[in-house]
Parts: structure tokens; C-alpha cells; sequence
């Protein structure tokens, strides 16, 4: 698997809004663990009756208006407003139940010591409060779900809920609370045991499926908002458009901002790209529809966490285009010219991301360091030094400054993309070197015994400080022949001059005569299931005990191209709880074909992907692949087969403040 293009056929392309759910789902019950919270209340995005109004507490709530009175809201207003309030169940007396006025009391903790219920509340007494079967208090927040829409009463995702505490709370909540309420599961022990007990619920994933609105990545942006329904229409898009897309495509040039209105997945391609280009990016439900009166005029969108907003411009403030002011021009890393010797990954390390470049060098460095607990497939490296010789022989860089000085290359988008077009095929047809076809043909027979491999890009113009390049190259699966091999790795090199890599490159201020392209060659992997995953909370960088993880069936190609919803999951190694976000949405999977490249075969059976259990495991995976290369957080590639744990690819995660 690889989060560059792969060689398939273009075919049609949610992340889970955990931040609000998850705030809400107990921002006391973390906190009275006396831990670092992940659902911590933080003042200003909330609205409520003033805390000094009304009491501290009902013993029953009748109607809207009682509920409201004890509620803090959370984005008031917006597509996003959840009001919920917490309360407390003491069942040493006579399964008392407090429903507590929330925006005076924040914590479970306070009310108690406020009322004088217990009179010891240190930590190990608190703790039990989520763990002991035979506990005093029973700590939860009851919820309006607009998109339900309806009421849900939950418990923190770490609790660990027994049948006669749930059902003690159903009964005690449903005698209390006039109007319908469902229990909300936060982890997949609460939903094993809300079906066990035939105990109706409503999952976390379901609450997610429902939202209308998901903010991939803020900001500002202004631009020509343009409807596109074709591919035709997505190749004539221009750095100053903002296209509204029916789903994510597998590659973008860069664009001013990007809504689409099918779910996808935080880890596509796409929004990788957008985060590193700095643009709003949201997923909005019927988004053609919604926005269709602002078809092909100027606006800014402007994304924020709980809400977006399009506002017309009389006229565009500047003009986005291909003669504007280039950005500040960045150097590449120097390729290493003088290493020749193909490199087998056991022999690499981070220094040598120099004739190798960083997504060779780490694989060699995890090579080492990961096992037992995981393993890198076998592969070794092409050196720059093979790509600049083809080059050349060919005269690529003397071609593509006569390219660039040819009338229209530089202001019209669709002159460049034919004339990119040229000199890819150039490259990946050219007759190969003699010498250099022997010494790859020799390498893949003695070190990988002529197996079937993935030939991916390892440039220097990826995996950089504010510019992953995800997506931008081209990876060719399963290769199973000799001259397939090689012809693979010349597809490869040329991707150097892929449309979206090169306008990617251009708004980044990235000089293109100083790309430089390795070639990974490395063992095909027969996955059963593939994703990515982050080592830290996508949303919160303060919730570094969380691991993000997006899981298909098969190949992992779909999962970074974010074509079909994946399996999201989050993982704490502080509750131990795991959270599902989605479950996967594919009828398909992709294997490899025993004649080269991959087929498509339908999914059977249950959609669920990961276990707990293998979810646990690719978390300690994941943190120990961090700790290798230097304790930054990673977005990881990987795959299982059998039960064998497989890493594919790491690089440093790139989040939305990253340039």
C-alpha cells in the first residue's frame, strides 16, 4: 500500500466529527480521574442559563424547558449545538438519581463533595467510580442529539459497565426523564454489552453518519466556487477555484478551497494535500445542492470547527492564476548523486535519506528497530543517481525549460497538463539502460527471489516539513515479471512530472529542476486488511494518548484514496477503550492477481475489519514506530496478513497548522 497513484482505473470517489461528540460525551468524567482529559470543558464555545440561576440540581426532569435550565450548550447556534448536562446516579441511596446544572458544576466531582455524598473522593475512590462493579455512584451525561434527533444518556468510553449497572441506569434514567431516551455507546465493550443485555442503543458511528456538516480543515478562502460533475470539468479546475465535488477524486491540483458531499476519510490523499496547502476543506451533506446558487461566482468560504459559511464577493479581492506571484522559492534536499549501488532496506538508515530519499531511509531504519512486534517487507533502493542518468540521456531538463518557455505553458493549465503528458510518456518509454536493467534484474532475483513487488516513488520532494506529497507519484502494484520490473520503475520516475505533483510543487515554491526520484522495490504484501493510522488525536495534538486508525479489507490503495468511508476507529492507551468512528462502507475489495497488478472481488461477511484486540496492537506498533524515528508523531501505513502486523510507510504527520 501507498499514498501515492496507483495504476488503476479512475473510478467514483466521514471522517467522524469526533470533537463535539466527544467533548460532550463526558467532559467531568475524565476530569474526575484526576487525568489528563480528553473531553476537557473549555470555556467559549458553550451557551446556558446563567450558572447562578435556577438550582444545583433535579431529581426529575418533566419537559424541554427543565432540561435547557440545567444544560450547557456547545456551539449555540450552529450546525453543531448539542446541549447535554451531567448527572450523577447514587445507588447507596435508594438509586437516587441528580441531574446537575451544568454550567455551575462541570464535574461529577464537585457535585458530589458539593452535596456531601461521600466523604472520601480521592483518587483511588474515583476511580472505582468507572471500574468497580460493586461502585456507589454511577457517573453520566444525558444529551440532545439534534441529528437523531432525541435524547441519549452515555458514560465515558472507559468505564467499565457491568449488565446490572446499565440496566439500574435504564431504569432509573426512563422513570426520571419524561421524554424518550436511548443509551449512546462510547466504545465497543458498551455496545458487546448493550446487545448482549437486548438493550436498544444508539452507536457513536450512527451519531456520526447523521452529521450534515464536518470541517476537514479550517480557514479562509476566496475564490470561483464551481460545481464540477465530470472529470472533464475537474482537469479544468485553476488555482482559483473552490470546487464542489460529489465525491473525493484520487488527485487534485492545488485549488483555493474544496467542499465535498459523500464522506470520506481524514487520511485521503486530497485532504493530506489541502492541510499542507493551507485550505478550508469540508464534507457538507447535498453540498451541490446546498451551494448550487453560487455556481461559478466569486465567494469566500470560510470553515471553522462547528459551522462554514459562503459569502458572494462583488468582485474577486486578487485573481488566483498561473502568472500570479509565485511563493517564496524553497530549496529540495540535495539528492547524493554518488551512491550507485542498488540498496537493500536492511542496509539503510535516516542518513541515508540523502541517495534514497526519507520513505526509503525510514523503512530501513523501522526494518531494524520494529520487530518482533511488526515487520517491513523486504525491498531494496534505487539511488537517485539512476533517476538523474535517465534524465540525462534523455535531456529532461533541457525539454522541460523549452516547455516552460513555450507560449501558454504557464498560464493555461491545460497546455501544461498535455505537454506533462509528452514527456511522461517519453520517459516511461524510453529503452532502458542495458546495464542498469541487469543490475535490477540480479537484485530482484538474489535479494527477493523474483517475487511479486510494488515499485513506488522515494523522491526528495516528499515526506518534508510542510509538504508530504501525498498522492502526488505514482506506485505500480504488484509487479510479477522481468520486464515489467523495469518498465515500472521508468512509470515511477516519470510521475516526477504527474499534472497534480507539478502544480503541487509550483504553489509550494518547490524548484522543479531539483526533484530527484528513488524507486522503492519492495516484497508485495497479500493483505487481509490494510489502513493508517496517526499516534495522536487527528483533532486535539494535546490528546496524545489516542491513536487514529482508518482500516479496509484487501490492498490499502482505497483507503488512502479515500474513495469509500473506511473503518475509523480511535484507540486510548489511558481507557484502553476503543471508539468506532465508521465502519467500512466497501461491497468491494482489491487483491492482487496472480498475473501482475490487482483485481477487484466482493466482500463477504461482516463489515467489520479490526478487532479490539488487533487494534490494541497496531496502537503499541504505532507508538514504537514513533519512538524509532525520533519521537514525531507519524502517519503510518500498514498492513496485516495473517498475523503478522506489517508496516508499509511512515512519514511525520502533517496537521492543518503545517505549511
Amino acid at each position: 500500500m501507498d499514498r501515492s497513484r496507483t495504476h488503476l482505473a479512475w473510478p467514483p470517489r466521514v471522517l467522524a466529527l469526533l470533537a463535539l461528540l466527544l467533548c460532550c460525551t463526558s467532559a467531568a468524567l475524565a476530569q474526575t480521574a484526576r487525568k489528563p482529559s480528553p473531553y476537557e470543558y473549555r470555556p467559549g464555545n458553550e451557551a446556558a442559563a446563567t450558572p447562578t440561576e435556577g438550582p444545583d440540581y433535579l431529581s426529575r426532569i418533566d419537559n424541554r424547558a427543565q432540561f435547557m435550565q440545567l444544560a450547557r450548550v456547545y456551539n449555540a447556534g450552529t450546525a453543531l449545538e448539542m446541549p447535554h448536562l451531567i448527572f450523577v446516579i447514587d445507588r447507596q441511596n435508594a438509586a437516587r438519581i441528580y441531574y446537575i446544572n451544568t454550567p455551575r458544576i462541570a464535574l461529577h466531582e464537585q457535585f458530589v463533595r458539593r452535596q456531601r455524598l461521600g466523604r472520601s473522593l480521592d483518587k483511588a475512590t474515583l476511580n472505582a467510580q468507572y471500574r468497580d462493579p460493586e461502585r456507589r455512584f454511577l457517573f453520566g451525561t444525558l444529551s440532545w442529539q439534534r441529528d437523531l434527533p432525541g435524547y441519549t444518556y452515555e458514560f465515558w468510553e472507559g468505564d467499565k459497565l457491568t449488565p446490572p449497572l446499565l440496566r439500574q441506569t435504564d431504569t432509573v434514567v426512563r422513570a426520571s426523564f419524561r421524554e424518550p431516551i436511548r443509551f449512546k455507546t462510547n466504545s465497543t465493550q458498551h455496545e458487546q454489552l448493550a446487545t448482549s443485555m437486548g438493550l436498544a442503543y444508539v452507536s457513536q458511528e450512527a451519531l456520526l453518519r447523521e452529521q450534515r456538516f464536518l470541517p476537514l480543515n479550517t480557514g479562509r478562502a476566496e475564490g470561483r466556487l464551481r460545481i464540477v460533475r465530470s472529470e472533464a470539468q475537474l482537469r479544468t479546475l485553476s488555482p482559483g477555484d473552490i470546487p464542489v465535488l460529489d465525491e473525493v477524486p484520487i488527485a487534485l491540483a492545488p485549488v483555493a478551497g474544496l467542499v465535498t458531499q459523500r464522506p470520506s476519510t481524514l487520511l485521503s490523499h486530497v485532504n493530506l494535500l489541502a492541510k499542507g496547502w493551507g485550505i478550508p476543506n469540508l464534507y457538507l451533506r447535498d453540498a451541490q445542492a446546498a451551494l448550487r446558487p453560487y455556481d461559478g461566482q466569486w465567494v469566500a468560504l470560510e470553515v471553522t470547527h462547528n459551522n462554514y459559511q459562503v459569502t458572494r464577493l462583488t468582485r474577486p479581492a486578487r485573481t488566483p492564476s498561473a502568472t500570479a506571484a509565485r511563493p517564496t522559492v524553497r530549496n529540495l534536499p540535495r539528492p547524493d548523486l554518488s551512491v550507485v549501488a542498488l540498496k537493500p532496506l536492511a542496509a539503510l538508515r535516516a542518513r541515508d535519506s540523502g541517495h534514497c530519499g526519507v520513505k526509503a531511509a525510514n523503512l530501513g531504519t523501522l526494518k531494524t528497530a520494529l520487530p518482533p512486534a511488526a515487520r517491513v517487507p523486504d525491498g531494496f533502493c534505487i539511488p537517485f543517481a539512476h533517476y538523474q542518468a535517465m534524465m540525462q540521456r534523455l535531456r529532461i531538463p533541457q525539454r522541460l525549460q523549452e516547455l516552460q518557455r513555450r507560449p501558454g505553458f504557464s498560464t493555461d493549465a491545460a497546455v501544461r497538463r498535455d505537454a506533462l503528458a509528452a514527456l511522461r510518456a517519453e520517459i516511461a518509454n524510453a529503452a532502458p539502460d542495458p546495464a542498469f536493467v541487469r543490475s535490477l534484474d540480479s537484485q530482484w532475483r538474489g535479494q527477493l527471489q523474483g517475487g511479486a513487488v510494488f515499485v513506488r516513488s522515494s523522491s526528495n520532494s516528499e515526506d518534508l516539513p510542510g509538504f508530504s506529497g501525498a498522492g502526488l507519484y505514482t506506485t505500480v502494484p504488484n509487479v510479477t515479471r522481468t520486464d515489467d520490473v523495469a518498465k515500472a520503475v521508468q512509470t515511477v520516475w516519470a510521475s516526477v512530472f504527474n499534472f497534480e505533483a507539478y502544480e503541487a510543487r509550483t504553489a509550494a515554491g518547490l524548484r522543479q529542476d531539483a526533484v530527484a526520484m528513488a524507486v522503492l522495490v519492495q516484497r508485495a504484501a497479500p493483505s487481509d486488511s490494510s489502513g493508517v493510522m496517526i499516534t495522536r488525536d487527528p483533532f486535539d495534538a494535546a490528546r496524545r494518548h489516542i491513536t487514529y486508525i482508518s482500516a479496509k479489507r484487501g490492498l490499502g490503495i482505497r483507503v488512502v484514496e479515500g474513495k469509500r468511508q473506511a473503518e475509523q476507529v480511535m484507540y486510548s492507551t489511558w481507557s484502553k477503550a476503543v471508539q468506532v468512528l465508521s465502519r467500512s462502507a466497501e461491497d468491494t475489495q482489491l487483491v492482487a492477481n496472480a498475473a501482475g497488478g490487482v483485481r477487484e472481488v466482493p466482500i463477504t461477511g461482516s463489515r467489520q475489519v479490526l478487532t479490539d484486540a488487533l487494534i490494541a496492537r497496531l496502537a503499541r506498533v504505532g507508538a514504537s514506530t514513533k519512538q524509532a524515528l525520533g519521537g514525531v508523531d507519524q502517519d503510518i501505513e500498514w498492513a496485516v496478513v495473517g498475523d503478522e502486523v506489517l508496516i508499509l510507510q511512515s512519514r511525520p504527520y502533517v496537521d492543518g497548522s503545517a505549511r
